[in-house]
C-alpha cells in the first residue's frame, strides 16, 4: 500500500503532523509546473523564490529520510499541471491512497476536488495546520449579519487564542483593544533606519531554467544577488531581526512613506508566512515575549498594531475569501472599465510617488502596504481602472501575493469593488495625504498645492472627479458624506475646472 501526499508551493510547513513519523509507504510530491507560473505574469523574484523554497523543503524532508518525488520544471515527463502529474505518480508508484492539504486558492481547491471525484483510489484532504481559524470561521461568526466587521473578528481572535489578554480571558491588556489611531505618524528625517537582513545567493541556474522554459515574468533580478529568505532558518532569522531592529517603531511609522529606504520598519515576513515557513502564532508569541522583557523599549501600541495585522487582518482576509469566492472575483461595485496605464509595468511616469513605488516593486518584488493602498491602489481607483486589471497587476508583481490575501486586499480594501464587504469606505485621497505621510511631493514635477491648471497634481482633480461621478453610490455613506458637503459648497466654476482637469488627465494618462 502506497500513499501519495501532495505538497503545494505555499505549503512548506515544517511543523505539520505529516512529518512527525517516517513511513516508507508514503511518497511526498513537489512540482514546478507551467500552469502555476503562467496564470498571471509573476515577478521573476517571486517564481525563483517559490522554486528555491520548495527545493529547500524537499531537501529537508529527504534529510529526514522521507521519500520525496520532485518534478523540476524541465523534466521531460512533467505534464505541467498539478493533477496531471499526480495521475502519473499514482500509476508509477501503485498508489492506493492520495492525500493533499487544503489549498489556499479557490482555483486549486476546485481542481483537486474535481480530480479526486474521478479517482478509483481513496483520497483525503487534510488541514495545512497553519491558520488560526478554519475556512468557515468568519462566515460562522457573522451568520445572519449584513457584513463582516473586522474589529469584531479581531476581538474574537484575541479571546479565542488568549493573545494580549488579562487573566480573566475577556479583558484586553491595558483595557483597550485597538491602538490604530496611534499608528499613523510621518517619519521624521532624524529617524535612523536599521540595516536589512541579507540572504544573497546565486540563482543563475533557476533564471536560465525559466528562460529556457519560456516563462514570462516581470521585474528584475540580479542572478548573483537573490535576497529573499527561502528556508525556515532564514525565516527565523528574519523574524529575529524584525523584533530586534524594527518592531519598536513599526506601529508608529507603519503608514509612513519615504524615498529614503524601501523596507522602513516593516517586517518582510509576509512571504515566509504565506508559504508557511513560519506559523502566525509563533510570530506573534515571539513579539509578545520580546515586549514582556523590554516593555521600556517597546511601546504597547506598536506591539498591538503588529499583532492586529497578523492575527486580525490576515486571518480576516482569508475568512472573507472563503466566505465569498468565487463570486468575489467578479465584483465591480463602481462598474470601472478603464485600462491600467502601461507605465504600471515600467514605472515611467512623472508622478514621483507612483514612479518610486512602481520602480521599487519591479526591482524588489515588494512595496509596503501604504504604497500599495494609498499610492498605486489609490490612483487606480481614482482613475476608474477595471479591478480585473488591478488584481492581475498586484497578484503578479509582489513576492507575497497569493490570491486569498491579494484579491481581498486589492478588490476589497484598495478598489472598493466589493461595495464595502472589507472596507467601510473607499480609500482615496488627494495630494494632501501623500504629502502629509511622505516625502514624494518635494521631488515631483507636479505641484501638490495646485488643483487645476499647468502642473497641477493629478491626484487633486481626479479625487473630486471620483466623488462626483460616484455620488449616487457614495453620498449616503456616513464616513464620507462630509466630502459632498465640501463639494457642494464649491462655486460651479471651481467644480467645472476640476472636472475638466480630471478629464484632460484621463485622456492623457499614458503621458503623465
Amino acid at each position: 500500500m502506497a500513499t501519495l501526499r501532495l505538497i503545494l508551493g505555499d505549503q512548506l510547513n515544517h511543523q505539520h503532523s505529516w512529518y512527525q513519523e517516517r513511513d516508507e509507504e508514503v511518497v511526498y510530491v513537489f512540482m514546478e509546473v507551467l500552469s502555476e507560473t503562467g496564470y498571471v505574469r509573476h515577478h521573476v523574484q517571486k517564481v525563483v523564490g517559490f522554486f528555491l523554497a520548495m527545493r529547500a523543503f524537499a531537501g529537508h524532508l529527504r534529510d529526514q529520510e522521507h521519500r520525496v518525488h520532485y518534478w523540476y520544471l524541465d523534466d521531460p515527463e512533467n505534464q505541467q499541471r498539478v493533477t496531471a502529474n499526480c495521475a502519473v505518480l499514482v500509476e508509477r508508484y501503485g498508489v492506493t491512497r492520495f492525500q493533499y492539504q487544503e489549498p489556499d486558492e479557490w482555483r486549486l481547491d476546485q481542481e483537486l476536488r474535481e480530480w479526486c471525484t474521478g479517482l478509483s483510489i481513496a483520497s483525503e484532504r487534510v488541514s495545512s495546520e497553519h491558520f488560526l481559524t478554519s475556512r468557515t470561521a468568519l462566515g460562522d461568526l457573522f451568520v445572519g449579519k449584513k457584513g463582516y466587521l473586522m474589529e469584531t473578528f479581531y476581538r474574537e481572535m484575541r479571546r479565542r487564542h488568549q493573545i494580549l489578554m488579562e487573566p480573566d480571558g475577556e479583558t484586553p491588556l491595558t483595557g483597550r483593544w485597538n491602538y490604530d489611531a496611534e499608528n499613523r505618524k510621518k517619519m521624521p528625517k532624524s529617524v535612523v533606519l536599521p540595516p536589512i537582513p541579507r540572504f544573497f545567493r546565486e540563482v543563475r541556474e533557476v533564471v536560465e531554467l525559466l528562460d529556457r522554459m519560456q516563462v514570462r515574468t516581470i521585474g528584475t533580478l540580479d542572478p548573483a544577488r537573490f535576497d529573499w529568505p527561502v528556508t525556515r532558518a532564514e525565516a527565523l532569522k528574519t523574524l529575529e531581526h524584525f523584533i530586534q531592529y524594527r518592531l519598536a517603531a513599526f506601529g508608529m511609522y507603519q503608514d509612513a512613506m519615504t524615498q529614503r529606504d524601501w523596507l522602513l520598519f516593516h517586517s518582510r515576513l509576509s512571504f515566509c508566512l504565506n508559504i508557511k515557513l513560519l506559523h502566525p502564532k509563533e510570530v506573534v508569541n515571539a513579539c509578545i515575549s520580546y515586549w514582556e522583557l523590554h516593555a521600556d523599549q517597546l511601546d504597547f501600541a506598536g506591539l498591538e498594531g503588529f499583532v492586529r495585522q497578523v492575527v486580525g487582518w490576515r486571518e480576516y482576509m482569508r475568512g472573507v475569501y472563503w466566505a465569498r469566492m468565487p463570486e468575489y472575483a467578479e465584483l465591480n461595485f463602481f462598474g470601472h472599465k478603464a485600462p491600467l496605464p502601461s507605465w504600471y509595468w515600467t514605472g515611467k511616469t512623472g508622478l514621483n510617488c507612483l514612479r518610486h513605488s512602481i520602480e521599487q516593486s519591479l526591482e524588489r518584488a515588494y512595496a509596503h502596504h501604504i504604497q500599495r493602498l494609498m499610492v498605486t491602489g489609490n490612483f487606480a481607483l481614482l482613475l476608474g481602472v477595471d479591478p480585473d486589471q488591478v488584481d492581475e497587476w498586484y497578484l503578479g508583481i509582489y513576492m507575497d501575493a497569493v490570491e486569498w490575501v491579494e484579491i481581498t486586499n486589492t478588490r476589497g480594501m484598495s478598489q472598493f469593488a466589493d461595495g464595502g464587504i472589507v472596507g467601510t469606505k473607499p480609500y482615496v485621497s488627494s495630494a494632501n495625504y501623500l504629502h502629509k505621510m511622505g516625502d514624494y511631493c518635494k521631488n515631483c514635477k507636479y505641484r501638490k498645492d495646485l488643483k487645476y491648471g499647468p502642473g497641477a497634481c493629478p491626484f487633486n482633480s481626479l479625487y473630486w472627479d471620483f466623488y462626483h461621478r460616484n455620488r449616487a453610490l457614495l453620498e449616503r455613506n456616513p464616513r464620507i458624506g462630509m466630502m459632498y458637503k465640501v463639494w457642494d459648497k464649491m462655486a460651479e466654476k471651481e467644480q467645472n475646472a476640476l472636472l475638466r482637469q480630471a478629464e484632460m488627465y484621463k485622456q492623457q494618462i499614458e503621458s503623465l
